[in-house]
């Protein structure tokens, strides 16, 4: 089913999101990953490409997999980096041959060693110019979903400005959006407000990524320009050498999270797995065993 059909029908929503592997062992711990989420039945789950687009045969690859073989509805994104119309125009028959429907479309990352964006010959600068590239060519064959910066793009000086990137992305053809990752729910919250006051109207789903390591979440805030509250990263910072701790406190602040925000109308939450299953598990547990989704 297209996402965005998705959404009107239902609420909340629980999404995963994937990456695709990049070693046999990778692989192995996927499978395993993916075995272990599906039966917590995910609305759909997403898989993303790798910096510069250095995956796009394996993203292709393993959302066609997850939609043919696990039977959930599954959904590619695609990026501008490295490529012409004409690749990926391909790339969108591709998908819509083997029966995926939905796309998230991201301008993505430079390549490795680059520091800015450049667009290919015959490719695209910004997401909003791929998101109309999707719907002129597929119509509303494919549900087309885009990315959003409770906290603004980290390439980007003006949260007005991102918030005028991001109405172009809606007004291109973008259905639903998912948030880059936050921690304090209050960035969220006035993310939405802005947004509805610039004329945003579609669902804007949070991003949430349950901790379990401290120096990891730290780089992770650091690349994308979201921020760790001072109580948060205290926590953190008192139990860095106790992993067992910092992973059940990590899933305790997630959930606590995701109550919060479903209880406020958000319409859904997407769960940055990192390619594992148990923090998920236990964060979409709790939130079904409190009655929110089926």
């Amino acid at each position: 089913m297209r996402i965005g059909e998705l959404l009107i029908r239902k609420q909340p929503v629980f999404s995963f999101e994937f990456f695709p592997p990049k070693s046999d062992e990778a692989v192995a711990q996927l499978e395993r990953t993916i075995a272990e989420l599906v039966p917590l039945s995910p609305d759909y789950v997403s898989v993303t490409y790798g910096a510069g687009g250095s995956t796009r045969e394996k993203t292709i690859d393993l959302v066609s997999r997850i939609k043919r073989d696990a039977g959930l509805e599954a959904m590619a994104h695609l990026t501008c980096v490295g490529s012409p119309g004409d690749e990926l125009r391909h790339v969108l028959h591709r998908l819509k041959d083997a029966g995926v429907e939905n796309v998230l479309a991201l301008r993505g990352d430079p390549p490795k060693g680059q520091k800015e964006f450049t667009a290919v010959e015959g490719g695209f600068r910004y997401a909003n110019e791929l998101v109309g590239f999707i719907r002129g060519e597929m119509g509303s064959e494919l549900s087309v979903g885009a990315a959003a910066y409770p906290e603004k793009h980290v390439e980007c000086g003006n949260p007005a400005v991102d918030l005028a990137n991001l109405k172009r992305k809606v007004d291109a053809g973008a259905e639903f959006l998912i948030t880059q990752l936050f921690f304090d729910n209050r960035k969220y919250f006035e993310f939405v407000d802005n947004a509805r006051m610039a004329g945003i109207t579609v669902p804007i789903i949070p991003g949430i990524m349950p901790i379990t390591n401290a120096g990891q979440v730290e780089r992770f805030t650091q690349m994308c320009g979201a921020t760790l509250p001072f109580r948060l990263a205290d926590q953190l910072n008192r139990r860095r050498e106790d992993q067992p701790a910092v992973m059940q406190f990590g899933v305790a602040h997630a959930t606590a999270q995701c109550i919060e925000l479903l209880q406020s109308g958000a319409p859904g939450i997407h769960f940055y797995t990192l390619n594992r299953s148990t923090a998920t598990m236990q964060v979409l547990t709790a939130l079904r065993t409190i009655g929110f989704g089926r």
